[in-house]
């Protein structure tokens, strides 16, 4: 494809034929000429927006940006609704390439009902490697807002799933030749499904269910970070306790390989939230299938402290992602 905005037939054929799922709020949708879309909300209802780039990965790039976007609007209490999508493509790009990004955006938006409301595709000098952007969109109920900075003292801190989630997932599918010269295949392959939990839609909701005052879903800066995060905005501390955060053995073992640290190391369908039940939630999440486990307390000393052997030692703010070592 030639540099610049990509053709009208390329747009009609490798992306909007792409868009096959329908949400009845959607009035006006993507096509030739259309520069904005239009949704229909009620009166007691608001919109949600978020907006997030995927930069440091190289695979599956569409899945996860969806992904991402529709978690920011989860741990807002928001049902995500639709997405706008800018893809940026390097010169010399095929349309081949276009067309299997937007395969993976529409295969992950029916899999969480999500629409593709609009956006752009370009071939641009700007870059060297394809970039996806999404902003998400999502509608929530006025007094069922959920924030980051809800959290309470005395409240127990949840977490989802385990620690290094999605970055496992990136460096099993972008370094499997590598890992494949020191572990057996279905080790790997195992590391690569991790992808198949980024969602943390279904937990979200569940959680609004047992008194959930705050949720953070676990991004660039992995665990440590979205807990710095979490307390910075409620302006309160914690105590979590190390070898309560849940940690799968191919994460470990990745991440040994890599001299990467795991509790910092991009972890989307991992979901941090506050609440006074939080016995009861994890139950409720199991019953659900979907892994839970309290791994510390939120406190008024405002001090962010990690509990290793005994032993406090106090969180530092976060810094870039484990997961850009990798590429330096």
């Amino acid at each position: 494809m030639e540099v610049g905005k990509i053709s009208e037939t390329v747009l009609k054929r490798s992306v909007l034929k792409q868009i096959q799922k329908r949400r009845e709020e959607v009035i006006i949708r993507p096509g030739v000429g259309e520069d904005c879309s239009l949704l229909q909300l009620e009166p007691d209802e608001l919109f949600v927006v978020t907006t997030d780039p995927i930069t440091g990965a190289t695979q599956d790039i569409g899945e996860l940006a969806i992904h991402i976007s529709a978690n920011d609007l989860a741990s807002s209490g928001a049902e995500p609704v639709g997405v706008l999508v800018t893809i940026l493509l390097p010169e010399g790009s095929t349309e081949k390439v276009l067309k299997e990004i937007m395969k993976d955006i529409e295969k992950t938006c029916e899999s969480i009902n999500i629409e593709v409301i609009g956006g752009h595709t370009e071939v641009t000098q700007a870059v060297n490697q394809p970039i996806v952007s999404v902003t998400g969109i999502g509608k929530c109920k006025n007094d069922h807002v959920i924030t980051s900075s809800g959290a309470k003292e005395g409240q127990d801190i949840v977490m989802t799933k385990s620690a290094g989630l999605e970055g496992t997932a990136i460096i099993a599918k972008e370094k499997e030749k590598e890992l494949s010269l020191k572990y057996k295949q279905a080790f790997i392959d195992n590391a690569q499904k991790f992808s198949d939990a980024l969602s943390v839609i279904k937990e979200s909701q569940i959680a609004k269910e047992y008194e959930a005052t705050a949720m953070h879903d676990v991004t660039e800066g992995g665990i440590f970070g979205a807990l710095w995060e979490l307390a910075s905005s409620s302006k309160v501390g914690f105590e979590v306790e190390l070898d309560k955060i849940p940690i799968k053995q191919e994460t470990i073992e990745i991440c040994e390989h890599f001299d990467l640290n795991p509790y910092k190391l991009i972890s989307s369908g991992v979901l941090l939230i506050t609440t006074y039940k939080g016995k009861e939630l994890i139950q409720a999440l199991e019953k659900a299938h979907i892994e839970a486990s309290i791994i510390g307390k939120v406190n008024q000393t405002k001090a962010k402290e990690i509990v290793i052997n005994g032993h406090k030692r106090t969180l530092e703010p976060p810094k870039s992602d484990e997961l850009y070592k990798l590429y330096n």
